[in-house]
């Protein structure tokens, strides 16, 4: 990523305390994101009609500075690290509204030295994030969505917008040489519905996730709608680290190239719009049936112009191991 795009990586300084060197230490970032503007979700009209896709008004709740990237490199070291800014402050967090806190922060604590406490020990600092519900290779698996490069998609991931990102190499790389990114497959327009197992997409999540509202531990309809699995838009990852093969293992990157695909009118009269669980069965649709899948208003199937910094952090149920279909000859581009 470094090499494609150098202001994809912040280069910081590391500094720890010189009686421990162990202990905790502190990066100097170059920059930073801003949480104080309010994030703005709202939905817009298709044909006269309401609709919660594409949304008539999309304002992130936070922004990054022109220095800012979550990858970052530590003076010295050729290591990059996914490490995002989740608050700024010392103390006062707003996990509510969000006015010096990521969206997705639900609760912060903040690490109290050693010799504060009766103790005298050390006690680390943490803190939780809303998760987001996705499949892979036809396993439900949780990711992060912590930066985006659209403005759109980063009010409705509730992520940082960070434009930098945008030309993080290469648009469409996926599994090629050089590419920092790989493939997440998005659905505008899926299936909506709370209690329909069939429910997809970006429709679904902002209808039926409460994806207006602020993410908070006091938000009940919102929390209540992500533990019954009707409030995420159960995106389909491209790879996942569990995947034995090499090639697919050592493919994976957080950095997601958007795949965002569109169900045609007759796909949803003949209700076709089904859940898609597996890249593979995604490419090979849009590639054999593309009167039933195409891109955004009807453009052609593939890389949506955005990325999105995801990194996956566990499975449910099996981990996944292999895609349920190998793809179709010449289904690659």
């Amino acid at each position: 990523m470094a090499v494609g795009c150098p202001k994809c990586v912040q280069d910081v300084t590391l500094t720890s305390s010189p009686k421990n060197k162990f202990g905790e230490g502190v990066i100097h970032f170059q920059g930073a994101p801003k949480f104080s503007p309010r994030r703005v979700l709202r939905s817009g009209r298709t044909a006269g009609k309401a609709t919660a896709f594409r949304p008539a008004k999309a304002q992130p709740g936070s922004v990054g500075s022109a220095r800012y990237s979550p990858f970052i490199r530590i003076k010295g070291s050729g290591v990059v690290y996914n490490a995002p800014i989740i608050a700024s402050g010392n103390g006062g967090f707003d996990v509510t509204h969000h006015s010096n806190t990521a969206d997705r922060v639900l609760k912060i604590r903040k690490p109290t030295p050693a010799g504060a406490l009766h103790s005298g020990e050390f006690r680390p600092g943490y803190a939780e994030l809303l998760l987001v519900r996705g499949r892979e290779a036809g396993q439900e698996i949780f990711y992060l969505s912590t930066e985006a490069s659209d403005a759109a998609a980063a009010t409705i991931e509730r992520a940082t917008f960070v434009p930098a990102l945008q030309k993080a190499p290469f648009l469409g790389g996926d599994d090629f040489l050089g590419a920092a990114r790989e493939r997440i497959f998005i659905f505008a327009n899926g299936q909506t519905g709370r209690d329909i197992p069939q429910a997809q997409g970006l429709n679904h999540v902002i209808q039926d996730g409460f994806g207006y509202q602020d993410a908070s531990l006091t938000n009940k309809l919102l929390l209540d709608a992500l533990s019954n699995h009707s409030g995420d838009a159960r995106n389909v990852l491209g790879d996942f680290p569990s995947l034995p093969d090499p090639r697919h293992a050592n493919a994976y990157s957080p950095l997601w190239d958007a795949q965002v695909g569109q169900w045609s009118p007759k796909a949803i009269r003949e209700g076709l719009d089904t859940r898609q669980d597996d890249d593979n069965e995604i490419i090979n649709l849009a590639r054999q049936r593309p009167d039933l899948l195409t891109g955004p208003i009807g453009a052609r199937y593939g890389a949506g112009g955005f990325v999105i910094n995801c990194p996956t952090v566990a499975f449910t149920q099996e981990e996944p191991v292999i895609d349920r279909v190998s793809l179709v000859a010449g289904s690659q581009g």
